[in-house]
């Protein structure tokens, strides 16, 4: 869950670019707002993150073409920073078939509450690992990454997305440390209830329209997944094939996309849940017809809310370009923060940040010409 300060203190954003990472600070009433330096200028970032348990910490994912992937800490707030000693890294072997590199970190995940120091990461080629010391070291999560069923689940390092298969949307029960779901691009979700020593697909009800089995127990591409925090039975997801949502009791997703206006449609990259409301979520939908082009629907961008859990949606555009903007919004690009009136945010990747101070009914442009915008966080304090 993505949420921000305290309610009467400035908001500030964390970004991460293809070529490098940036902050964006506004005054206390989120009329103005000031951009930072660049963060390791070059550096392709996938996810800045910020520890909610120890203010000041912050975790950087990134890769450059000669270093390649790693981790980097920061304990005074992004002022300096320290590689990982040993980074996110698969288990050497002698089987060829077996061999597998990390490519990028893609996801960084806080572990929970009561274990202060556990990060997790998620990989490209799909990889979860775990650190108990703020980051400075990794380690496989065995129970997933050498997994009997692991190659079965995700198809291999050939089935995933264009720009390499991912795990991401790691998320940690906040009711319980053992508790965990995950998403992977491909794979489909899955759910550990000890800690990830073992796990389960958890996909029922969710399309594989790419798959020749109408109903399969994996294989799904999740894009992102969220689950609210004051209700934490209660998930939603922006899928490959539409945006679902699930209550853990049930366990059986329901495409609620399919209430969204038909020529919209319900494809895209991100899903972000209101701070107390559980039944209040946005997405941005993207178009996913003929070769997936992957941008705003006839060029006009546009919000989309329900405040009902997935019965309708109403569209929020005041502000955005009426015609000629083929905006991507990536899964990890799009945040909210924790005012009375909740903030909205969404990163492009043309470089430009939109903010809402009011839930999503009127947007304006915080900044532009930065470089493509993988993620997008608000700091929690």
């Amino acid at each position: 869950m993505k949420s921000s300060r305290s309610k009467n203190s400035p908001v500030t954003l964390l970004i991460g670019t293809r070529k490098g990472a940036f902050t964006l600070k506004s005054d206390a009433r989120r009329r103005t707002w000031k951009v930072s330096a660049p963060i390791f200028l070059g550096h392709i970032v996938h996810h800045l993150m910020q520890d909610p348990r120890e203010s000041k910490r912050w975790l950087m994912a990134c890769k450059t073409g000669h270093l390649g992937p790693t981790v980097f800490q920061s304990d005074d707030r992004g002022k300096t920073w320290k590689e990982s000693k040993q980074p996110p890294a698969f288990h050497k072997t002698d089987s060829a078939k077996r061999a597998r590199a990390v490519d990028h970190v893609f996801w960084l995940t806080p572990g929970h509450a009561s274990e202060p120091g556990v990060w997790y990461a998620g990989t490209s080629p799909q990889g979860l690992f775990r650190s108990e010391d703020h980051g400075v070291t990794w380690k496989n999560v065995d129970g997933f990454n050498e997994n009997p069923m692991y190659e079965k689940w995700t198809g291999g390092d050939k089935d995933g997305t264009p720009d390499g298969p991912k795990l991401h949307s790691i998320i940690v029960d906040p009711r319980n440390a053992r508790h965990m779901y995950l998403g992977c691009s491909s794979g489909g979700v899955f759910e550990t209830a000890d800690q990830g020593k073992t796990w389960t697909p958890l996909n029922k009800g969710c399309d594989a329209e790419f798959l020749p089995q109408p109903d399969p127990e994996y294989g799904h591409d999740p894009h992102c997944i969220q689950l609210h925090p004051l209700m934490p039975d209660r998930l939603y997801q922006q899928n490959h094939c539409g945006v679902y949502r699930m209550d853990r009791t049930e366990g059986r997703w329901h495409r609620i996309g399919k209430n969204l206006p038909k020529h919209i449609g319900d494809i895209g990259f991100s899903i972000t849940l209101h701070p107390t409301d559980p039944d209040v979520a946005w997405v941005f939908p993207m178009d996913g017809t003929s070769v997936w082009p992957r941008t705003s629907p006839g060029g006009k961008p546009a919000v989309y809310a329900t405040y009902n859990a997935g019965k309708t949606w109403k569209r929020l555009d005041k502000g955005f370009p009426k015609k000629d903007a083929y905006w991507t919004v990536f899964r990890q690009a799009m945040a909210c923060d924790q005012k009375s009136k909740v903030g909205l945010y969404l990163g492009t990747t043309s470089g430009e940040v939109w903010g809402s101070t009011d839930e999503g009914r009127s947007w304006s442009c915080l900044v532009r010409h930065l470089p493509e915008i993988f993620s997008l966080e608000v700091l929690t304090r």
